[in-house]
Formats: structure tokens, sequence, C-alpha cells
């Protein structure tokens, strides 16, 4: 649902992918995604997604380059997922799940890792 002034709604109540998951799916969408962006589609505040990407860059699973007035990010698709229960599943294999199915509802096809 969109807000009277066309920012989403947050969700409420539980679901079964963790904010930073979403973000990153975002970003693997989109490497050039701003905040405003990356937050209206998550439904985060601009605040929660700054403080999302600064733990991912923390540990390793994202960097960003400074591009004109913008980032392009970088995600390591080669770490390992932080939970014990995944510690056999890379970011590339929790991506590809992810993406692929955003292609499918939208027709597209694309290889985790391919930039844009």
């Amino acid at each position: 649902m969109v807000g009277v002034d066309g920012v989403p709604e947050p969700h409420t109540g539980w679901t079964f992918l963790t904010s930073h998951a979403r973000v990153l799916a975002t970003i693997a969408d989109n490497r050039t995604a701003r905040i405003r962006d990356i937050a209206a589609r998550c439904r985060l505040t601009e605040r929660a997604v700054q403080k999302i990407i600064s733990d991912l860059e923390r540990d390793g699973y994202l960097s960003h380059t400074r591009q004109g007035r913008g980032n392009t990010y970088r995600i390591d698709a080669s770490k390992i997922l932080r939970h014990p229960a995944e510690a056999d599943l890379t970011v590339a294999s929790l991506l590809s799940l992810l993406i692929r199915d955003e292609a499918e509802r939208h027709g597209v096809v694309r290889q985790v890792g391919s930039d844009r």
C-alpha cells in the first residue's frame, strides 16, 4: 500500500526475509540505487537503510565507491551467510533465489553477479 504522500506504508508483523536480505537484493538488482529508492522498495526508513548498509559494509558483504553524487555498490557474493544454520550457503545462493523470483515476476532473466 502507498500512503497519501506517495511513500509506501511500512509492513507490520513478521516476514520470512530480513530487512538486510531485502536491502542486499535491492542493491543486487540496481548497484547504483539511491538510499531513498532502496528505502521505498523495501518499505523501510532511509535511516534504517543507512544502518543496514553500514552493517553489511562493516562485515564485508558490501562495499561502495563514490561516483559523482551517488554510490556504486559491490556485493561480495562469495561471503557465507551469518546464521549457523546457513553456514554452507553463500550470498550468491541467497541472491540467486531472490533475483530469480523477482525476474520471473517481471519476465526478466538475469545472472547473479552480473553488473549493470
